[in-house]
Order: structure tokens, then C-alpha cells, then sequence
């Protein structure tokens, strides 16, 4: 293409010289050709590989020659919903219709339907009856079994049945993509693709289904929550790759979807390989009259250090997605990237992010780890680290040293997720000091979630002591160094286990901290968390036992006013919270209190006084008549 970007239409496949594209690409979101946006990376991998690829960005689902724009691919369609389930990226977590959507031009909202990967799909499936669709990104992965969905408030099968595609792939997709591509390049039968890691396929043959576990039937599923408990944590103990076992769910008429073990983790090179591809790192032009994609902002002057996450957080969807193995690049590769982007005209000086879901995690948990997978029924830090966890910053270090060193470059913050608790278990402080040295921008922000151990337990995550020897640690090193340097807690509100109890206790933490939360996160059920299988079971998948859920709104409501209790526009949630928790005695004037009793309140808890007789103009002559005598 004359300006570097995939062909998004007729015109562009002839300057190409493209007669028929392999792959069809269709995406919820903008086209956008930068490697932190999952249609620009399996795109480019494909056209590494030799493989045409083209873009439908956002389609109108109403029109069905939206989808025809590009022609029938020869080998099949690929279509996402975006880098956003779409759910979650149309819907607050009070099921109110957001205002903006980041990953679409000009930031407006309605350029994508709701579960836009099944209607995407029955909408190609209305013009090409056999032209093979796989399906991937974050809204399939999360969907690929029987899940429970938010939104409409029930328990729904497979995304592969309702879309009518004929594979998943899930997870990050570079391995599995590949081998479909070369599967079906060699004439293989999209349907007799079924062997593929990382990927999930349907079939009629019970037979063919081999070293698998069964899961219950759907319909069991559907009639009692245990069994889905019991499911969800099988499904939750099979995401490593090394130990994972084939699982089968089975659905009416003899259907049986299967998901494959998932696929190995990149090594380092080949994520090296992945982020030189020629991403142009920047929106397609056309948007440009559009005012260009608001997402890309976020991520254009940030660099990806590392995939995949051991904190599991009960949550976050990380471990059934990217996995629990950390992935990195090399240094040499970061810092290629970053020597590019220096240079830009629009950098400023400032990268923004040196990262990945957890920012300080650089290497394996544990030296096991890349040989025989994660454990399955222990976590890595939850509820203590595991004597075998690895506590070492330095290579991270001096990552950011070499950073801190380029040409151009003024500072090097760390904006996505520092995990505090593996901070405070490294013995040596050198990270803590340059970290609050070189790598913050006056407010630090961390992830406590809560402060009650109860509700903590439920998270997965630590103890509230722990976190308080880190806020202990960083005032201390910010003294040191003779700054003025703050926290900003992330807190959640109505997670699974916290009742009224637990969110006051919450309030009062932040009370004795001085502090209220211009935002506050309530807990948002998405789909293949263990918190959202709590919040639709009642049971903690992990032990079976049950745990109070807070499902009402208005209780949900009543907990997150009590985390921004200052707020003069909560004081009725946050009196009749205090008051069906039996905490009435925070309602008053001592500096414990959270808030003062209105003023009604005050005038019928005082005496009876005498009420003087209305003054009226005989009166005042009368006392004054008597004055004078």
C-alpha cells in the first residue's frame, strides 16, 4: 500500500495489485496499526507470513454490503469485536449507555452493535454460507464456554453456537492464527481443523473427542449454579499451558464444543518478532477528518514490556486470557521501539508507560514455570508469597535506566499496574527509591482494591497489612528523598463477599487516611472471572462455600457512596447505609464521625424550648406603655 496500511477497500487492493485477499479482517473497533490493538498484531503476523490481509473497520451491521466491501477472502473471515468486549464498552457497570467510546473515530458512540462478534458473524453468514469464520480477541476468548452474562442476566452458551463461526481462537491468538492460516492454506476443511492449541471447535462426533474432560451438559449448567461453580473452576484450573486438559462442554442434538489446551507462551523472541512487524503506529487517515481514534492516545508514547500476569486477582479475566506466564521482550527490542518514537515530531519528551498488565513483573514466577506451567490449585502470591517466587527487580531497572538514557527523553513514568505487594517482599529498596526517584509524576497509583481482609480473601488479594507496610515504605523513601509524593488507591465497591459491614469499614479507613476517591469502581461482572462466577453462584468456585452477593442496586449503590462519603450528593445513601449497618454512632460531630445529622435531625433531638408570642404592633405598643410607667 502507497501509505503503509492494509487495504480497507476495492480501490486499495488495486494499487496493491491484489486480486482476492486471504483474510478478511472485520473489527468493532477503528482501524488502528499499532501493536497495542490486537487486530493491528494478528493482521501484520498474517501478512508476515505471506498472507493478504484486509481491514473492515466498524461495518454497519444494518447494511449487509458493508461486509462485502472487500470481496469473499479466500480462505476466511476474522472478526473481533474490538480490544473491548462490547458490552463493556457500550455499558457502565449500572447498565447505563456510556456517553463515548474510545476506540472509534471522534470518540462517538452506536458504530458497533451489542455482541458485535455474533452479529458481525450472522451478518457475513447471510452473504457467504461456507466461507470459514474464526472468531478471536478479548469478547470471544471470555465467551469460548457456557458463561454468564451480565447484561442480560443469564447463563448463555458457547459464543461459537450463537455466531455460528466455525473456530475460536482465544487467548493472544499469534500461535494458533498461524497454524489456522497454514491449516486451511493447505487445503484442509475448516471443520477438520481440530487440533490446533488455543483454539475451540464444534463437532457432532463424540468419538473424535479424545483425553478430554467432560463438563455437565448445558442444561445442567443452566438448572443449578453449583454445577455451574464446579464447571467455571475446572474450566479456571485447565488455563496453563503445560497442564491444561482438553475440555468438552455438550449441548442438545448431540453438539459438542471442544476447547483445545491453550497455546504455549511466546518466547522471547518471537514477541521481539511480533513488535518489529511494520506497524505505522498511527489511525488509518481516513479518520483524520474525524478528529483520529481518542484510544491511541493513551497508548501512542507507551511501550509494551511484558504479557501475562501470576498475580490472580479473582476479578480480572488475565489468567483465562493472556495466561499466568509472564512473556517479555528484550531490551534491544523495547528500546528499537523506542528510539523510533523519540523522534517523532509530536513526543514531547515523556514516554508514558513501560509496562503490561502488571508493570514490574519481568520474568517467571518461579524458574518451573516455562518447563512445567503454573500450579494449578496455588497462587504465586495469594495468601502469602510462595517459597519459591522469585523477588527481583533488576532487570526492569535497567530496562529503565537505558530508557532514562535516550536522547530526548525527559522522564519515564510507569502508569500501568505496579504490583505493591511484590515490591514490598524485594529486600533490595533500589527499585522503591527509583521508582519514586525517576518514575513518578507526583501521584502514584495502586491497586488495594479494599482494606477488609475479609472481602481481600475473595479478591485474591493480600492483606491489608501489607498494604500498609507499602504506603510505610514509600512516605518513607519519598522523605528520604525530599518529595512530595502521593497514592492514589484504586478501591472497588460491592465485590462478592462485602456487605455493609466491610464498606464502612472501608469508609473509615479512608476517613483515618484523609483521603476521598474521585472515582470509585464498582464491581463489574464480566465474563470467566472467579468474581463473577461468585457474583452468579453465590459460591466461591474454589472451595464451594457461599458468599454473600451484592446484587440489589440499591444496596450496590449504598456501598459505593460510602467509599466517597464526603460527597455532599451521597448523604442519603450513605446515612441509610450507616443506619441499616447499625453504625449510627459515625453519624454525628466528633471528628469519627462520617457525617452530621441534617438538619431536621438536630432540631428534634433538642429540648422543647418556649415559643415567644408573634409580635404584633398592639403588642409592642402595650410593652412599651408599661416601660414608660
Amino acid at each position: 500500500m502507497s501509505n503503509g496500511f492494509l487495504p480497507v477497500c476495492k480501490a486499495d487492493m488495486e494499487a496493491a495489485g491484489i486480486a482476492q485477499l486471504d483474510f478478511v479482517y472485520v473489527c468493532g473497533d477503528a482501524y488502528v496499526d499499532h501493536p497495542s490493538f490486537g487486530h493491528a498484531i494478528i493482521s501484520r503476523l498474517l501478512e508476515a507470513h505471506g498472507y493478504k490481509v484486509g481491514i473492515i473497520a466498524q461495518p454497519d451491521w444494518r447494511e449487509r454490503d458493508s461486509i462485502r466491501i472487500l470481496g469473499e477472502p479466500r480462505l476466511g473471515f476474522l472478526v473481533t469485536a474490538g480490544n473491548m468486549d462490547s458490552m463493556v464498552n457500550h455499558y457502565s457497570v449500572s447498565k447505563r449507555r456510556r456517553a463515548t467510546d474510545a476506540f472509534t473515530p471522534g470518540g462517538v458512540t452506536g458504530k458497533r452493535p451489542d455482541y458485535a462478534t455474533v452479529v458481525y458473524c450472522n451478518l457475513i453468514r447471510q452473504s457467504y454460507k461456507t466461507t470459514p469464520i474464526i472468531i478471536g480477541g478479548i469478547e470471544a476468548s471470555l465467551r469460548r464456554l457456557a458463561h454468564y452474562d451480565y447484561w442480560s442476566n443469564k447463563l448463555k452458551r458457547s459464543i461459537l453456537l450463537d455466531s455460528g463461526a466455525d473456530l475460536i481462537s482465544y487467548g493472544m491468538g499469534e500461535h494458533s492464527i498461524v497454524e489456522i492460516a497454514d491449516a486451511l492454506n493447505s487445503g484442509l476443511a475448516v471443520s477438520d481443523i481440530t487440533f490446533i492449541d488455543g483454539t475451540v471447535y464444534k463437532t457432532r462426533k463424540r468419538e473424535d473427542i479424545y483425553d478430554a474432560i467432560e463438563l455437565p451438559h448445558y442444561n445442567a449448567l443452566c438448572a443449578d449454579k453449583r454445577e455451574y461453580a464446579k464447571s467455571f473452576y475446572t474450566q479456571y484450573c485447565n488455563t496453563d499451558p503445560f497442564t491444561a486438559k482438553r475440555l468438552f462442554e455438550t449441548y442438545d442434538d448431540k453438539l459438542f464444543v471442544v476447547q483445545n489446551p491453550p497455546a504455549k507462551p511466546l518466547t522471547e523472541r518471537e514477541m521481539d518478532q511480533v513488535y518489529a512487524l511494520p506497524y505505522r503506529r498511527a489511525c488509518h487517515p481516513d479518520y483524520e477528518v474525524q478528529g483520529g481514534v481518542p484510544a491511541i492516545s493513551e497508548v501512542r508514547f507507551s511501550l509494551v514490556s511484558n504479557r501475562g500476569c501470576y498475580g490472580g486477582c479473582s476479578f480480572c479475566a488475565l489468567t483465562f486470557h493472556q495466561g499466568r506466564i509472564i512473556q517479555t521482550r528484550s531490551h534491544a527490542s523495547i528500546l528499537a521501539e523506542a528510539e523510533k518514537m523519540v523522534w517523532e515530531p509530536d513526543f514531547k519528551g515523556y514516554i508514558h508507560d513501560v509496562g503490561g498488565p502488571t508493570a514490574n513483573f519481568r520474568a517467571p514466577a518461579c524458574g518451573k514455570q516455562l518447563e512445567k506451567g503454573v500450579c494449578a490449585n496455588r497462587q504465586c502470591l495469594f495468601p502469602a508469597p510462595c517459597k519459591n517466587l522469585v523477588v527481583d527487580h533488576s532487570d526492569y531497572l535497567a530496562l529503565l535506566r537505558k530508557l532514562r538514557a535516550l536522547p530526548n527523553v525527559k522522564k519515564v513514568f510507569i502508569r500501568s499496574g505496579i504490583r505493591f505487594d511484590y515490591l514490598i517482599y524485594d529486600k533490595d529498596p533500589a527499585f522503591l527509591r527509583e521508582l519514586c526517584e525517576h518514575h513518578v509524576s507526583g501521584q502514584l497509583k495502586v491497586a488495594p482494591e479494599h482494606i477488609s481482609n475479609a472481602v481481600l480473601e475473595r479478591m485474591g488479594k493480600p492483606r491489608v497489612e501489607v498494604y500498609r507496610r507499602f504506603v510505610q515504605a514509600y512516605e518513607a523513601m519519598n522523605r528520604k528523598l525530599g518529595k512530595e509524593q502521593y497514592l492514589v488507591p484504586y478501591l472497588m465497591s460491592s465485590h462478592p463477599g462485602s456487605t455493609l459491614k466491610e464498606a464502612v469499614e472501608l469508609a473509615e479507613f479512608l476517613r483515618d487516611l484523609g483521603y476521598m476517591p474521585e472515582q470509585v469502581q464498582d464491581f463489574y461482572p464480566t465474563p470467566s472471572t472467579i468474581s463473577t462466577c461468585m457474583y452468579y453462584t453465590g459460591l466461591d468456585p474454589r472451595t464451594m462455600e457461599p458468599v454473600y452477593v451484592a446484587t440489589n442496586p440499591h444496596e450496590k449503590a449504598m456501598q459505593r457512596a460510602l467509599i466517597q462519603y464526603r460527597n455532599p450528593k451521597n448523604y442519603a445513601l450513605v446515612e441509610e447505609a450507616l443506619t441499616k449497618a447499625g453504625r449510627t454512632d459515625l453519624i454525628g460531630y466528633d471528628r469519627k464521625c462520617l457525617i452530621r445529622p441534617r438538619r431536621k435531625d438536630m432540631r428534634a433531638a433538642e429540648p422543647e424550648r418556649k415559643v415567644p408570642k408573634k409580635k404584633t404592633i398592639r403588642n409592642v405598643h402595650r410593652k412599651k406603655t408599661e416601660r414608660k410607667r
